[in-house]
């Protein structure tokens, strides 16, 4: 399955690793490698994770206050959104495709 992640969706995911780096050195790495993870275990079983809004499925990163938001393609994983959890609850949103097709990832 092919992974394309929203063009916003991968500046979440530097600008939170890049905070980290400034809180601790080295805690931004271990951010990354947790997402990265948490994005393995996503492509292992797409399904697993529960509808969140609309087609979206939501995945709960452990140890740091992130979720991943996605759909489901049929050939690719597609990340919308690297969300805090304390950020406004529907500001991604809009990054959600009217109808899903593969032209659009």
């Amino acid at each position: 399955m092919r992974l394309i992640y929203h063009p916003a969706a991968r500046a979440e995911l530097i600008e939170a690793a890049r905070f980290y780096n400034g809180k601790i050195p080295g805690l931004g790495t271990e951010f990354l490698e947790e997402l990265d993870r948490a994005i393995h275990r996503i492509q292992e079983d797409p399904a697993r994770w529960g509808a969140a809004v609309g087609q979206a499925r939501r995945y709960l990163v452990p140890r740091f206050p992130y979720a991943v938001f996605y759909i489901l393609l049929p050939t690719q994983l597609y990340i919308l959104a690297i969300k805090h959890h304390s950020r406004r609850p529907g500001y991604w949103q809009h990054r959600l495709p009217e109808q899903p097709d593969e032209s659009e990832a």
